[in-house]
């Protein structure tokens, strides 16, 4: 567990101070990706099943020649617009997302590079958390002086780790988890405010569940081989153990901040299905009326979910008015993150 007690910590704060998201062009249904998967494969699958298992009615596909860092490219530049901002004007750029570009160099230099600019870049990867790690890491150099301004972004095309012909239905079964994918870019700015800025952080890691799900091929362990490229994973085990931890996170930001769920504008939280979401309001009691719902049509967007829902709601955020950010990544860790505009 790691608690920071940002709401008790110096001044200044560190605030967002725009937002904004890239969804790649090309959509895909589910009834669509069903199809493909039962030409490719042969295997006989009932109507409209992903549709109905996962809530899920579409996606967004990153095209061919579309990268991770494209779409963090994309949504850098508007952030920064929206801020006012130029790239030189950033001293700190971090790449925070679970999928990027190759394994070396940091794909924040690919990022960087397409923008122009000579921040300090680096990358952050975190499983579905590595957007608010990112944040997190940016908040923490700009406290401790290293930065002035950071430019957080990241970049997710999960779809490409996503098996479009299954061998027979053990392979569809491992890999289902991967049909709820969906591609998208964030960005978020980050400066010291005098008020308001990100008030809490809490953490909470259960690593003996790493080997729930992920894309296993890359590292040291499967170097090459084209099966560890694809995503694997039970996704019922890994939302059992987000079930025993999760709450415990959130109940602590509550009695630390004293804060209601009527005291957030917004709560934005991971979204993998819609059964899932579900159950995570049925868990904890969030009120409806405060999510942000994207999973119906965009899907699993992996860390860049959060961002996807910030930008959609951003612009209409009011000074005091107060956001919630509930991370749930695979490995397995939580993240809850407590932010109110300055």
């Amino acid at each position: 567990m790691h608690t920071d007690h940002a709401a008790r910590g110096a001044v200044p704060r560190v605030g967002i101070m725009s937002a904004a998201s890239c969804l790649p062009a090309r959509e895909v249904t589910s009834e669509r990706l069903q199809e493909q998967l039962a030409a490719a494969s042969g295997l006989r699958m009932p109507p409209r099943m992903l549709e109905r298992v996962t809530g899920i009615r579409s996606r967004r596909v990153a095209a061919d020649g579309e990268y991770a860092s494209t779409l963090a490219v994309r949504a850098a530049r508007t952030a920064l617009d929206r801020a006012g901002l130029a790239p030189y004007d950033v001293d700190l750029l971090v790449f925070a997302s679970a999928t990027r570009d190759m394994a070396e160099p940091a794909t924040a230099h690919a990022v960087q590079a397409e923008l122009g600019s000579r921040a300090h870049a680096l990358d952050v990867t975190n499983a579905c958390n590595s957007f608010l790690n990112g944040i997190d890491t940016a908040r923490a150099m700009i406290l401790a002086g290293r930065a002035r301004r950071a430019l957080v972004v990241t970049g997710e095309t999960p779809s490409r780790a996503v098996r479009r012909a299954p061998s027979g239905p053990e392979q569809l079964r491992d890999g289902f988890a991967g049909y709820t994918f969906g591609d998208a870019g964030a960005a978020v700015v980050l400066a010291a405010v005098d008020r308001g800025g990100i008030l809490d952080v809490d953490t909470e890691t259960h690593s003996e569940h790493w080997r729930v799900g992920g894309i296993f091929g890359g590292g040291s362990r499967h170097p090459r081989g084209d099966d560890h490229t694809y995503f694997r994973g039970d996704g019922a085990e890994l939302r059992e153990v987000f079930e025993k931890v999760g709450t415990s996170v959130l109940d602590r930001m509550r009695q630390r901040t004293g804060l209601a769920w009527e005291d957030f504008r917004h709560v934005l939280v991971h979204q993998v299905t819609v059964p899932y979401l579900e159950r995570f309001v049925e868990l904890t009691g969030v009120p409806r009326d405060r999510l942000v719902l994207t999973v119906p049509e965009l899907g699993n967007m992996a860390s860049a979910t959060l961002g996807v829902q910030l930008d959609r709601v951003h612009a209409g955020l009011r000074p005091g008015d107060r956001v919630l950010f509930v991370g749930l990544g695979g490995g397995v860790s939580i993240m809850t993150t407590v932010w109110e505009k300055a």
